[in-house]
């Protein structure tokens, strides 16, 4: 998810922009202390950078000598022209996540990931795939990101995907950015309403496709892709103002659009469509009971150092599947 995090972030992270009924104004204000919260002096201002920064870290990871776990699940659709929209898999994962609060007030994040696709009916992870358009059976390329390394400033960040000469680089949030000056800051669009505070997070992506035509015809869709995530996340008021609680807990909703996936073998000839996915993800013990049970029997059997603390902090490039698969999988044509 974290790529949805942070593959996003990073998984990136969308939310809901606030708007005053009767007013017709539809961006956020940015939340200060004495604006729905109580007088304690260790409230949020989230007019501020840095207290926007503390509690991103604070949401997505923790601040505590260990990682928390997070899990998401969900189906994935095809949507194919007017078509109604046919439900294909169901796409399930997990966050390991630690976050660092630094003295310049910014922030680390590490982590690990993974994401995996299961029957609609069993709800068993599939490791084949029976193509419908193709009548092929094709072997499911699961996502594992085995190092997620992320620093954020007081400025919003901006990362390049694809081609760094060419792809132009992806600003988070791009919707609820300040956009009036070239440095952009590190303000969210928070939102409380009741016990509870909203954010909406997101990225839109679009860059050259690494898993090319020459090499991978049939896994191939098109030179650009364009996926993306936006995540709405809800997340109790006193436990985020309370700096003594290192992380908070939440369940957002999730929802992912994307060319076909390249293990899909769809290629450029098949019909033009995309995903759409509709999940929800959530961090609420912040413990291995709170990742999807089939995605933790198979991590334990398969790869048990995703679960583990992580070491080194620093700032990775992120990746996404269609990275992945050209690094991992043998081209079709050598």
């Amino acid at each position: 998810m974290f790529a949805s995090v942070y593959n996003s972030l990073i998984s990136r992270r969308n939310l809901i922009t606030s708007s005053i009924l009767g007013y017709g104004l539809s961006k956020s204000i940015p939340l200060k202390a004495s604006e729905g919260t109580t007088d304690k002096p260790n409230n949020l201002d989230f007019s501020l950078p840095k207290d926007n920064l503390y509690a991103f870290g604070k949401l997505w990871g923790s601040y505590s000598d260990t990682p928390t776990f997070g899990g998401y699940q969900g189906v994935q659709f095809a949507r194919i022209g007017t078509k109604r929209l046919l439900p294909l898999f169901g796409y399930v994962g997990f966050g390991n996540m630690q976050s660092r609060l630094n003295d310049d007030n910014s922030i680390n994040i590490r982590g690990t990931e993974a994401g995996y696709f299961t029957d609609l009916k069993s709800g068993e992870i599939i490791d084949t795939w029976e193509n419908p358009w193709t009548n092929e059976t094709v072997d499911v390329f699961p996502f594992i990101n085995k190092m997620m390394r992320g620093h954020l400033t007081e400025s919003m960040p901006k990362f390049v995907m694809g081609n760094s000469l060419i792809d132009e680089p992806t600003l988070m949030n791009e919707a609820d950015a300040d956009l009036s000056n070239d440095t952009i800051p590190f303000i969210l669009p928070w939102e409380k309403i009741g016990d509870q505070y909203l954010l909406t997070w997101e990225y839109s992506h679009e860059y050259t496709n690494p898993v090319t035509k020459e090499k991978w015809p049939k896994a191939h869709t098109s030179m650009i892709i364009n996926p993306s995530e936006h995540f709405s996340f809800y997340t109790p008021v006193n436990a985020m103002n309370d700096r003594s609680i290192p992380s908070s807990p939440f369940h957002a909703g999730f929802m992912r659009t994307s060319p076909w996936w390249p293990w899909m073998k769809m290629g450029s000839n098949l019909p033009d469509g995309a995903l759409f996915g509709r999940m929800h993800s959530y961090q609420i013990t912040g413990t291995i009971d709170d990742i999807p049970r089939v995605v933790l029997d198979r991590i334990v059997k398969d790869h048990p150092d995703l679960l583990e603390k992580q070491s080194g902090w620093g700032q990775t490039n992120p990746k996404g599947t269609w990275e992945a698969y050209s690094e991992e999988v043998e081209p079709e044509i050598q």
